[in-house]
C-alpha cells in the first residue's frame, strides 16, 4: 500500500480548511484517511500562529514508514525542518514563447526604424539651415559689394568737381 501525507479539504464554499492527513495514495481527495496529522487555514495571515499545525512526531514516524508528501505538505514539513525540500530549477520558467519573442523582434524594428527617421529628421532640420547661413552672407556681402560699386563713381564725380549723376 502506498501512503500519502496530503491535504484533505473541507470548510465552506470560498472558505477552505484543509486537514494534513495521512491516506492511502489511491483513496479520493476528501476520502477515507489512516490518521490527521495536522491541519492548514489558509485564510489566516501567513504570520499567524495557528495557519499550519502540524504533528511533527506523527510526521516523522509516517516518513520514516515510507509515507510520500505532497508538493505542499512538503513546504510545511521544510518549514518545520522535518524533512528538505530540494530547490527546483526550471530554466526555461521565465523563457517567453514564440510570438511573444515575433512582437518583440517586431517592437525592437519598429523602435529602430522610428530612431532612424528622428535622426534623419533631425538631420535635414539643421543640414537647410546651415545651407541657408553661407547664401544669407554671400546676399549681404553682394549687396555691399554692388552698394559700394555704386558709391564709388559718384564719389569720384563729385571728387572731380562734377555734377553727380543718378545711374
Amino acid at each position: 500500500m502506498a501512503l500519502a501525507i496530503r491535504l484533505s479539504r473541507s470548510g465552506a464554499k470560498k472558505r477552505p480548511y484543509y486537514r494534513i492527513v495521512v491516506t492511502d495514495s489511491r483513496s479520493p481527495r476528501d476520502g477515507r484517511f489512516i490518521e490527521k496529522i495536522g491541519t492548514y487555514n489558509p485564510v489566516l495571515p501567513k504570520d499567524h500562529a495557528d495557519r499550519v499545525k502540524l504533528d511533527g512526531d506523527r510526521a516523522k514516524h509516517w516518513l520514516g514508514v515510507g509515507a510520500q508528501p505532497s508538493d505542499r505538505v512538503l513546504r510545511f514539513l521544510d518549514a518545520a525542518g522535518i524533512k528538505e525540500r530540494p530547490a527546483r530549477i526550471n530554466p526555461k520558467k521565465g523563457e517567453l514563447g514564440a510570438k511573444a519573442k515575433e512582437r518583440l523582434e517586431l517592437a525592437a524594428q519598429k523602435e529602430a526604424e522610428a530612431a532612424e527617421a528622428a535622426a534623419a529628421a533631425a538631420a535635414e532640420a539643421a543640414a537647410p539651415a546651415v545651407e541657408e547661413a553661407p547664401a544669407e552672407e554671400a546676399a549681404v556681402e553682394e549687396a555691399a559689394v554692388e552698394e559700394a560699386a555704386a558709391e564709388a563713381p559718384a564719389e569720384e564725380a563729385v571728387a572731380e568737381g562734377g555734377e553727380q549723376t543718378e545711374a
